[in-house]
Protein backbone atom coordinates (compact mmCIF):
# COMPACT_ATOMS: atom_id res chain seq x y z
CA UNK A 1 0.00 0.00 0.00
CA UNK A 2 1.36 3.39 -1.00
CA UNK A 3 1.82 6.00 1.74
CA UNK A 4 2.53 9.69 1.24
CA UNK A 5 5.69 10.87 2.97
CA UNK A 6 5.26 14.11 4.89
CA UNK A 7 8.16 16.55 5.04
CA UNK A 8 9.72 16.88 8.50
CA UNK A 9 12.05 19.79 9.22
CA UNK A 10 15.00 19.03 11.52
CA UNK A 11 15.56 21.93 13.92
CA UNK A 12 18.13 22.68 16.61
CA UNK A 13 21.10 20.92 15.02
CA UNK A 14 23.36 23.90 14.26
CA UNK A 15 26.11 22.49 16.49
CA UNK A 16 28.57 21.56 13.80
CA UNK A 17 31.24 24.00 14.97
CA UNK A 18 31.05 22.80 18.57
CA UNK A 19 31.27 19.12 17.58
CA UNK A 20 34.21 19.81 15.27
CA UNK A 21 36.15 21.58 18.04
CA UNK A 22 35.31 18.77 20.47
CA UNK A 23 36.56 16.08 18.07
CA UNK A 24 39.80 17.96 17.42
CA UNK A 25 40.35 18.50 21.17
CA UNK A 26 39.77 14.83 21.95
CA UNK A 27 42.22 13.79 19.21
CA UNK A 28 44.82 16.08 20.69
CA UNK A 29 44.26 14.58 24.15
CA UNK A 30 44.16 10.97 22.92
CA UNK A 31 47.83 10.86 21.90
CA UNK A 32 49.24 11.76 25.34
CA UNK A 33 46.42 9.71 26.89
CA UNK A 34 47.96 6.52 25.56
CA UNK A 35 51.31 7.29 27.16
CA UNK A 36 49.70 8.48 30.40
CA UNK A 37 47.62 5.32 30.75
CA UNK A 38 50.61 3.07 30.15
CA UNK A 39 52.80 5.00 32.62
CA UNK A 40 50.21 5.17 35.36
CA UNK A 41 49.05 1.62 35.02
CA UNK A 42 45.53 2.73 34.00
CA UNK A 43 45.15 0.60 30.92
CA UNK A 44 41.54 1.64 30.39
CA UNK A 45 42.69 5.17 29.46
CA UNK A 46 45.09 3.78 26.89
CA UNK A 47 42.41 1.51 25.42
CA UNK A 48 39.88 4.34 25.20
CA UNK A 49 42.47 6.60 23.62
CA UNK A 50 43.29 4.00 20.94
CA UNK A 51 39.61 3.38 20.26
CA UNK A 52 39.04 7.11 19.86
CA UNK A 53 42.00 7.50 17.50
CA UNK A 54 40.64 4.68 15.35
CA UNK A 55 36.93 5.55 15.34
CA UNK A 56 36.54 9.15 16.47
CA UNK A 57 36.45 10.35 12.87
CA UNK A 58 32.99 8.77 12.49
CA UNK A 59 31.50 11.77 14.29
CA UNK A 60 32.82 13.99 11.51
CA UNK A 61 30.49 12.21 9.07
CA UNK A 62 27.58 13.93 10.79
CA UNK A 63 28.83 17.43 9.90
CA UNK A 64 26.71 19.12 7.22
CA UNK A 65 27.15 22.60 5.74
CA UNK A 66 24.22 24.25 3.96
CA UNK A 67 24.07 27.54 2.10
CA UNK A 68 20.92 29.69 1.80
CA UNK A 69 18.11 28.04 -0.19
CA UNK A 70 19.59 24.56 0.14
CA UNK A 71 18.12 21.45 1.75
CA UNK A 72 19.29 17.98 2.62
CA UNK A 73 16.98 14.95 2.89
CA UNK A 74 18.32 12.48 5.46
CA UNK A 75 17.55 8.80 5.84
CA UNK A 76 18.66 6.35 8.53
CA UNK A 77 18.91 2.76 7.35
CA UNK A 78 16.31 3.45 4.66
CA UNK A 79 13.88 5.36 6.87
CA UNK A 80 13.20 9.04 6.29
CA UNK A 81 14.22 11.00 9.40
CA UNK A 82 13.82 14.61 8.24
CA UNK A 83 15.06 17.48 6.12
CA UNK A 84 17.71 20.05 6.97
CA UNK A 85 16.84 23.54 5.73
CA UNK A 86 18.44 26.91 6.15
CA UNK A 87 22.06 28.00 6.05
CA UNK A 88 24.45 26.91 8.78
CA UNK A 89 26.87 24.30 10.09
CA UNK A 90 24.88 21.28 11.27
CA UNK A 91 25.65 18.06 13.07
CA UNK A 92 23.33 15.08 12.79
CA UNK A 93 23.54 11.37 13.44
CA UNK A 94 26.70 10.32 11.55
CA UNK A 95 24.93 7.19 10.30
CA UNK A 96 22.32 9.29 8.48
CA UNK A 97 22.79 9.46 4.73
CA UNK A 98 21.63 12.12 2.32
CA UNK A 99 19.25 10.92 -0.38
CA UNK A 100 18.62 12.68 -3.71
CA UNK A 101 18.11 10.48 -6.80
CA UNK A 102 18.21 13.55 -9.07
CA UNK A 103 21.65 14.72 -7.93
CA UNK A 104 23.32 13.47 -11.11
CA UNK A 105 20.76 15.06 -13.44
CA UNK A 106 21.00 18.60 -14.74
CA UNK A 107 18.35 20.60 -16.55
CA UNK A 108 20.01 22.63 -19.28
CA UNK A 109 19.03 26.09 -20.46
CA UNK A 110 18.99 25.10 -24.11
CA UNK A 111 18.29 21.38 -24.26
CA UNK A 112 16.35 18.55 -22.73
CA UNK A 113 17.39 16.82 -19.53
CA UNK A 114 21.16 16.81 -19.58
CA UNK A 115 23.18 13.63 -19.71
CA UNK A 116 23.45 11.80 -16.45
CA UNK A 117 26.72 10.99 -14.77
CA UNK A 118 27.32 7.78 -16.71
CA UNK A 119 27.01 9.59 -20.03
CA UNK A 120 28.94 12.68 -19.04
CA UNK A 121 31.82 10.46 -17.91
CA UNK A 122 32.41 9.65 -21.58
CA UNK A 123 33.46 13.27 -22.12
CA UNK A 124 36.00 15.48 -20.40
CA UNK A 125 33.56 16.36 -17.60
CA UNK A 126 34.05 13.18 -15.57
CA UNK A 127 35.34 14.88 -12.42
CA UNK A 128 32.61 17.53 -12.42
CA UNK A 129 29.87 14.98 -13.00
CA UNK A 130 31.12 12.76 -10.19
CA UNK A 131 31.21 15.71 -7.81
CA UNK A 132 27.64 16.70 -8.73
CA UNK A 133 26.42 13.13 -8.31
CA UNK A 134 28.06 12.97 -4.88
CA UNK A 135 26.46 16.25 -3.81
CA UNK A 136 23.02 15.27 -2.52
CA UNK A 137 21.85 18.76 -1.64
CA UNK A 138 18.53 19.96 -3.06
CA UNK A 139 18.36 23.51 -4.33
CA UNK A 140 15.31 25.50 -3.20
CA UNK A 141 16.06 28.38 -5.58
CA UNK A 142 13.87 29.33 -8.52
CA UNK A 143 15.36 27.51 -11.51
CA UNK A 144 14.72 27.64 -15.23
CA UNK A 145 13.93 24.73 -17.50
CA UNK A 146 14.17 25.41 -21.23
CA UNK A 147 13.48 22.23 -23.17
CA UNK A 148 14.35 21.95 -26.84
CA UNK A 149 11.93 23.08 -29.54
CA UNK A 150 8.99 20.79 -30.16
CA UNK A 151 7.16 20.23 -33.41
CA UNK A 152 3.44 20.21 -32.64
CA UNK A 153 0.37 20.32 -34.88
CA UNK A 154 -1.99 23.19 -34.11
CA UNK A 155 -5.77 22.83 -34.12
CA UNK A 156 -5.80 23.10 -37.94
CA UNK A 157 -3.14 20.44 -38.36
CA UNK A 158 -0.36 22.86 -39.31
CA UNK A 159 3.02 21.83 -37.83
CA UNK A 160 4.55 24.56 -35.67
CA UNK A 161 7.73 24.66 -33.59
CA UNK A 162 7.38 25.81 -29.99
CA UNK A 163 9.87 26.30 -27.17
CA UNK A 164 8.87 27.17 -23.61
CA UNK A 165 10.91 28.39 -20.62
CA UNK A 166 9.53 27.25 -17.26
CA UNK A 167 10.55 28.77 -13.92
CA UNK A 168 10.16 26.28 -11.09
CA UNK A 169 11.34 25.38 -7.59
CA UNK A 170 11.09 22.62 -5.02
CA UNK A 171 8.59 23.29 -2.22
CA UNK A 172 8.35 19.86 -0.57
CA UNK A 173 11.64 17.98 -0.45
CA UNK A 174 10.12 14.74 0.82
CA UNK A 175 7.66 14.51 -2.08
CA UNK A 176 10.32 15.50 -4.61
CA UNK A 177 12.66 12.75 -3.45
CA UNK A 178 10.30 9.93 -2.51
CA UNK A 179 7.13 10.36 -4.62
CA UNK A 180 8.85 10.25 -8.05
CA UNK A 181 11.95 8.46 -9.26
CA UNK A 182 13.71 11.60 -10.54
CA UNK A 183 11.86 14.87 -10.08
CA UNK A 184 13.95 16.72 -12.68
CA UNK A 185 13.29 14.21 -15.44
CA UNK A 186 9.66 14.04 -14.33
CA UNK A 187 9.33 17.82 -14.64
CA UNK A 188 10.95 17.86 -18.08
CA UNK A 189 8.57 15.18 -19.38
CA UNK A 190 5.52 16.96 -17.98
CA UNK A 191 6.61 20.21 -19.62
CA UNK A 192 6.81 18.54 -23.03
CA UNK A 193 3.43 16.90 -22.53
CA UNK A 194 1.75 20.13 -21.38
CA UNK A 195 3.09 22.05 -24.38
CA UNK A 196 1.64 19.48 -26.76
CA UNK A 197 -1.72 19.37 -24.97
CA UNK A 198 -2.17 23.15 -25.00
CA UNK A 199 -0.70 24.05 -28.40
CA UNK A 200 -2.98 21.61 -30.25
CA UNK A 201 -6.00 23.59 -29.00
CA UNK A 202 -5.00 26.84 -30.75
CA UNK A 203 -4.44 27.84 -34.37
CA UNK A 204 -1.21 29.63 -35.21
CA UNK A 205 -3.09 32.72 -36.47
CA UNK A 206 -6.59 33.98 -35.78
CA UNK A 207 -9.05 31.70 -37.59
CA UNK A 208 -12.83 31.72 -37.89
CA UNK A 209 -15.00 29.04 -36.28
CA UNK A 210 -12.36 27.85 -33.79
CA UNK A 211 -13.19 27.43 -30.10
CA UNK A 212 -10.07 27.64 -27.93
CA UNK A 213 -11.78 28.13 -24.55
CA UNK A 214 -14.07 25.09 -24.58
CA UNK A 215 -17.28 27.10 -24.09
CA UNK A 216 -18.70 26.14 -27.48
CA UNK A 217 -18.34 29.67 -28.88
CA UNK A 218 -15.76 30.52 -31.53
CA UNK A 219 -13.20 33.13 -30.47
CA UNK A 220 -10.10 34.89 -31.78
CA UNK A 221 -7.55 32.98 -29.68
CA UNK A 222 -4.31 32.03 -31.42
CA UNK A 223 -0.75 31.06 -30.61
CA UNK A 224 0.68 34.22 -32.13
CA UNK A 225 -1.92 36.64 -30.81
CA UNK A 226 -2.65 35.13 -27.37
CA UNK A 227 0.85 34.35 -26.15
CA UNK A 228 0.16 35.26 -22.52
CA UNK A 229 -3.02 33.19 -22.39
CA UNK A 230 -1.31 30.18 -23.94
CA UNK A 231 1.66 30.46 -21.56
CA UNK A 232 -0.66 30.64 -18.53
CA UNK A 233 -2.54 27.55 -19.68
CA UNK A 234 0.75 25.71 -20.10
CA UNK A 235 1.78 26.78 -16.59
CA UNK A 236 -1.49 25.54 -15.08
CA UNK A 237 -1.24 22.27 -17.00
CA UNK A 238 2.28 21.60 -15.72
CA UNK A 239 1.39 22.61 -12.16
CA UNK A 240 -1.50 20.17 -12.04
CA UNK A 241 0.88 17.35 -12.95
CA UNK A 242 3.86 18.14 -10.69
CA UNK A 243 2.09 19.13 -7.47
CA UNK A 244 2.36 15.50 -6.30
CA UNK A 245 6.15 15.76 -6.75
CA UNK A 246 6.46 18.73 -4.41
CA UNK A 247 7.24 21.21 -7.20
CA UNK A 248 5.85 24.70 -7.84
CA UNK A 249 5.68 26.27 -11.29
CA UNK A 250 6.47 29.96 -10.78
CA UNK A 251 6.05 31.09 -14.38
CA UNK A 252 6.06 29.90 -17.97
CA UNK A 253 6.93 31.84 -21.12
CA UNK A 254 6.97 30.99 -24.83
CA UNK A 255 10.50 31.65 -26.08
CA UNK A 256 10.14 30.47 -29.68
CA UNK A 257 7.16 30.14 -32.00
CA UNK A 258 7.25 29.57 -35.76
CA UNK A 259 5.84 27.40 -38.50
CA UNK A 260 7.78 24.21 -39.15
CA UNK A 261 10.36 24.56 -41.97
CA UNK A 262 8.43 22.31 -44.37
CA UNK A 263 5.45 24.71 -44.50
CA UNK A 264 7.11 27.97 -43.50
CA UNK A 265 7.55 29.17 -47.11
CA UNK A 266 3.94 28.40 -48.04
CA UNK A 267 2.60 30.08 -44.93
CA UNK A 268 4.77 33.12 -45.61
CA UNK A 269 3.24 33.40 -49.09
CA UNK A 270 -0.20 33.10 -47.52
CA UNK A 271 0.57 35.89 -45.06
CA UNK A 272 1.99 38.04 -47.85
CA UNK A 273 -1.11 37.45 -49.97
CA UNK A 274 -3.34 38.36 -47.04
CA UNK A 275 -1.32 41.53 -46.47
CA UNK A 276 -1.57 42.44 -50.17
CA UNK A 277 -5.35 41.93 -50.14
CA UNK A 278 -5.71 44.11 -47.03
CA UNK A 279 -3.54 46.80 -48.60
CA UNK A 280 -5.53 46.71 -51.84
CA UNK A 281 -8.77 46.96 -49.91
CA UNK A 282 -7.48 50.06 -48.13
CA UNK A 283 -6.37 51.59 -51.45
CA UNK A 284 -9.72 50.89 -53.11
CA UNK A 285 -11.66 52.36 -50.18
CA UNK A 286 -9.53 55.48 -50.37
CA UNK A 287 -9.86 55.74 -54.14
CA UNK A 288 -13.65 55.41 -54.03
CA UNK A 289 -13.77 58.16 -51.45
CA UNK A 290 -11.62 60.43 -53.61
CA UNK A 291 -13.80 59.78 -56.67
CA UNK A 292 -16.96 60.57 -54.70
CA UNK A 293 -15.36 63.77 -53.43
CA UNK A 294 -14.32 64.76 -56.98
CA UNK A 295 -17.84 64.27 -58.34
CA UNK A 296 -19.35 66.21 -55.46
CA UNK A 297 -16.97 69.15 -55.96
CA UNK A 298 -17.68 69.23 -59.70
CA UNK A 299 -21.42 69.29 -59.05
CA UNK A 300 -21.13 71.95 -56.34
CA UNK A 301 -19.15 74.37 -58.51
CA UNK A 302 -21.02 73.38 -61.67
CA UNK A 303 -17.68 73.21 -63.44
CA UNK A 304 -18.79 70.77 -66.08
CA UNK A 305 -21.99 68.95 -66.88
CA UNK A 306 -21.45 65.21 -67.05
CA UNK A 307 -24.00 62.67 -68.11
CA UNK A 308 -24.01 59.16 -66.68
CA UNK A 309 -21.77 57.76 -69.40
CA UNK A 310 -19.13 60.48 -68.93
CA UNK A 311 -19.30 60.05 -65.15
CA UNK A 312 -18.67 56.33 -65.60
CA UNK A 313 -15.68 57.03 -67.85
CA UNK A 314 -14.23 59.55 -65.37
CA UNK A 315 -14.75 57.15 -62.46
CA UNK A 316 -13.03 54.37 -64.40
CA UNK A 317 -10.07 56.58 -65.27
CA UNK A 318 -9.68 57.89 -61.71
CA UNK A 319 -9.82 54.38 -60.22
CA UNK A 320 -7.21 53.16 -62.68
CA UNK A 321 -4.91 56.06 -61.77
CA UNK A 322 -5.47 55.82 -58.01
CA UNK A 323 -5.37 52.02 -57.71
CA UNK A 324 -2.65 51.26 -60.24
CA UNK A 325 0.84 50.13 -59.22
CA UNK A 326 2.50 52.29 -61.86
CA UNK A 327 2.37 55.94 -62.80
CA UNK A 328 -0.48 56.89 -65.09
CA UNK A 329 0.25 57.32 -68.81
CA UNK A 330 -1.87 60.27 -69.96
CA UNK A 331 -3.61 60.04 -73.32
CA UNK A 332 -4.24 63.31 -75.20
CA UNK A 333 -7.76 63.35 -76.59
CA UNK A 334 -7.97 65.77 -79.53
CA UNK A 335 -11.64 65.28 -80.13
CA UNK A 336 -14.87 64.64 -78.34
CA UNK A 337 -15.36 61.95 -75.78
CA UNK A 338 -17.71 60.42 -78.31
Amino acid sequence: MRTNVQEKIINGHKTGGLVLLLVIALYILAIPGIAFGAASGMGIISVLSVIWLCGGWILLCGLKVLKPNEALVLTLFGKYVGTLKGDGFFWVNPFCTAFNPASGTKLGQSGDVAMTNSLVSLTTGTTTANAEAYNKKISLKVMTLSNSRQKVNDVLGNPVEVAVAVMWRVTDTAKAVFEVDNYKEYLSLQCDTAVRNVVKIYPYDVTDNVDTTGDGISDDGSLRGSTEVVANRIKEEIQSKVVSAGLEIVDARITYLAYAPEIAAAMLQRQQASAVVDARKLIVDGAVGMVELALERLNEKNTVQLDEERKAAMVSNLLVVLCGNHDAQPVVNSGSLY
